[in-house]
């Protein structure tokens, strides 16, 4: 090959190049636009990467653009709900191995009661995303992301109930919901992974309750098995996309319980690697580690 033809060829594939990548990057947008459970939306992973470093209201800021810019995707909503759930649980300790060890707290709730105009504005979140969700399901039964928005909500109000309103009836029939959500969307959609995060905690507690509790609740429809739930926490810890991280440190505070150190200690040093700013992540990875907790770290406050 002549340097003349190298030169042409390599013009005409610079062309082709350029002809192509525009009309790939419109597809990929159009997708990530209507399908935004399904796809990685990048404006979506930045907030939810605020939450996972502890910056609640950067989070919130980002979800509540991006839902006014969405307004008929109920995925906005649920990521602004999340934002306040993840904001409670953090200031109430409930996302720590000292929460997960305790027995007592771990089956029955929170001390005290959680701050009532952050639980105002979870729920009022969630209620905008259900009914969203419930309009997409009346014209189309199977909507993916409508059943991925209705798991997701179903099961963040489960943990509000059972855990920082210490409503254990009210959140055991919420996480039934979220489990039938879950399966219904995971038949057409495998890929979901995120889905995998309530059906998981859900076995989980369910699967840590007395043999006497456990007893009584499965002649309501509502089953738990421990080892399952810490393998579908683990496909959300291993799949997701938004929910990944999530997914890890419920995995993690699950492990501790087992005495799964090993795996405690890999999910927490990958958080800790992945969000350096979390003072979160810092402080289990070095309990799981059996160091002191770094400074930075400080006491829950409601």
């Amino acid at each position: 090959m002549t340097p003349t033809q190298a030169m042409v060829r390599g013009f005409t594939l610079f062309a082709a190049l350029a002809i192509l990548t525009p009309a790939d990057w419109v597809l990929q947008a159009q997708e990530t636009a209507e399908s935004p459970a399904f796809s990685t939306d990048p404006t979506l992973m930045q907030g939810y990467s605020f939450l996972y470093e502890q910056k609640f209201p950067e989070g919130r800021e980002i979800f509540e653009k991006w839902t006014s810019e969405h307004p008929k995707q109920p995925l906005g909503y649920v990521s602004v709900a999340a934002s306040y759930l993840f904001e409670e649980m953090y200031r109430q300790g409930v996302l720590t191995s000292d929460f997960f060890l305790n027995d007592r707290r771990f089956l029955k709730g929170i001390e005290g009661k959680p701050d009532a105009a952050r639980m105002k504005a979870f729920r009022d979140a969630l209620q905008q995303s259900r009914a969203l969700a419930k309009s997409r399901l009346k014209s189309a039964p199977n909507d993916a992301e409508a059943l991925f928005s209705l798991a997701i909500a179903d099961g963040m109000e489960s943990d509000a109930f059972s855990i920082l309103e210490k409503k254990q009836l009210d959140g055991l029939k919420r996480m039934k919901e979220a489990n039938e959500n879950a399966k219904k969307l995971l038949q057409q959609r495998p890929d979901a992974a995120d889905a995998y995060v309530a059906m998981g905690i859900a076995n989980y507690i369910i699967g840590s309750l007395s043999g006497g509790t456990r007893f009584l609740l499965w002649f309501g429809g509502i089953h738990g098995d421990k080892n399952l739930g810490m393998e579908q926490v683990r496909k959300a810890a291993e799949g997701g996309r938004y929910l990944r991280p999530f997914g890890k440190i419920m995995l993690a505070l699950a492990a501790r319980r087992e005495k799964q150190n090993a795996l405690a200690q890999k999910m927490l040093h990958e958080l800790n690697e992945e969000f350096p700013a979390s003072p979160l992540f810092a402080a289990e990875y070095a309990k799981a580690m059996g160091r002191p907790a770094p400074a930075t770290m400080h006491a829950a406050n409601p």
